[in-house]
């Protein structure tokens, strides 16, 4: 009887420093997670300060990009009206 009244002590200790440990792994990882959360914030209100920025930059890069398209169309027309032109030319004069 002996021998098993020292195993259920030693399985109650062992058990009660598993619990100690598990309690303070748990309360380390609430606060873990508290300072996380800040972090997570922090980097949150820095982006929506910067979003500002970000459209400037979408809205500007849309109007290059009208921008540019209308003056390569237009280039394109010219070049188009300039060789149909040449074309039309040898045509007459091979007629």
């Amino acid at each position: 009887m002996e021998i098993l009244d020292i195993l259920q002590v030693i399985l109650y200790i062992l058990g009660s420093i598993l619990l100690i440990v598990l309690i303070i792994l748990g309360i380390k990882l609430i606060i873990t997670m508290n300072k996380i959360e800040n972090v997570v914030d922090d980097i949150n209100v820095k982006v929506n300060k910067l979003n500002g920025i970000f459209t400037i930059i979408d809205l500007t890069t849309d109007k290059l990009a009208l921008f540019s398209d209308k003056i390569i169309d237009a280039i394109s027309t010219v070049v188009r009206k300039i060789f149909s032109k040449k074309k039309r030319k040898e045509e007459e004069i091979n007629e």
